[in-house]
Order: C-alpha cells, then structure tokens, then sequence
C-alpha cells in the first residue's frame, strides 16, 4: 500500500483536491475530521485548558479558533491535546484500509510539515493557489475577516516552503474542471 500526505495552505482547495481523489475510489482520510471528533471526546480536557472558549461544559470552536490563532502558544497547548489523538485515529484507519487490499491511502493533513510528518509518507502532494485567491476564498466562504485569514495564514508554515518540499504540487489557480483535470493527472501518475 502506498501512503501519500496531502497538505496546503488555508483556501488552497486541499479540500476539493481530496474530494476529487474519493470520487476517483482513493481512501482519502481527514486529519480535521479527526481533530473535530476529537474535541468532542476531548472537550473536557479543552474546557479545562481553555475556559475562555467554553461555555456550560461545550467547547465554542469559533471562540476557540480566535484564540488559538491569535496566540502561538494557546495554539500549541491545543496541538499537544488534539495531536496524539488525530494521529492514533490516522493510524488506525489506515490500517483498515491496508488490511482491506487497498493499494493507495491519502492522508489529508492541513499542518503535515509543521508536525513534521513527511517522512511517514512515500510523497507529499501540495495544493497551492495564489494568496490573493486563497484569501478571497476564505473570506467568501467562512466569513473570516481580512486579518483571521492573515492570522490563520501566519501560523502555518509558508506556501512557498510546502511547495519547495512537496514531492508533487497541484497549483489551483483555474477553474474547477482544470483542478479536476491536474488531480486525475496526479492520480494516473502516482496510481500507475
């Protein structure tokens, strides 16, 4: 079985790119449904480290997101209680999918360098856009304010950088049947 990471920066359409490899019959497994599922199991961990971001007991995951991004060391002591947890739930899924004949897995993980993570993977593929389009994206589709995006974009290691350590890069600066061409290029590539 091979094992691919996937990665790229906020409003890169990493999430469409995944979509697209499910719809072409690869196991793509999401480290944010993960992180999710893990702040429900977590939550009074959460609540505890951040009560700022709760309220009767439920983590508020907007509250929380405006805290963590504003402060790198918030956002670390958040890392430390969601990471382990993300990490086994990946693990464990892509043993499933290993144990049922599956020849390629995809991890989707939005902070994969900044874990440190690329030498769990045979390859690395990054999804880059232009900031400009990546902020617009954003901005329309979350109604995150000019500087949440900023803020959000500041805390991840730079697109530049991913793209200089990505084994593979699909730009998404076209429409979305040209991303869905340059991702069933990648997969032709990489599925052999």
């Amino acid at each position: 079985m091979r094992l691919i990471g996937l990665t790229g920066s906020i409003g890169s359409g990493k999430s469409t790119v995944a979509q697209r490899l499910r719809a072409l019959g690869v196991t793509v497994l999401d480290a944010d449904e993960y992180a999710r599922e893990g702040a429900l199991v977590l939550k009074s961990e959460i609540c505890q480290a951040f009560p700022e971001a709760c309220a009767g007991g439920e983590v508020n995951r907007a509250a929380l997101g405006r805290l963590v991004f504003s402060d790198p060391a918030a956002r670390r002591r958040l890392e430390a209680l969601l990471h382990p947890y993300v990490r086994r739930r990946m693990q464990e899924e892509t043993e499933k999918a290993r144990q049922a004949g599956h020849r390629l897995v995809v991890q989707d993980i939005p902070l994969l360098f900044e874990a440190g993570r690329e030498a769990d993977f045979a390859g690395v593929l990054v999804v880059a856009a232009p900031t400009a389009l990546r902020k617009a994206r954003v901005m329309a589709r979350s109604g995150l304010s000019e500087a949440e995006f900023e803020a959000r974009d500041r805390s991840q290691l730079p697109q530049e950088e991913k793209v200089r350590r990505a084994t593979w890069v699909i730009w998404n600066d076209a429409d979305l049947d040209t991303l869905h061409k340059r991702v069933e290029a990648w997969y032709r590539e990489v599925a052999g």
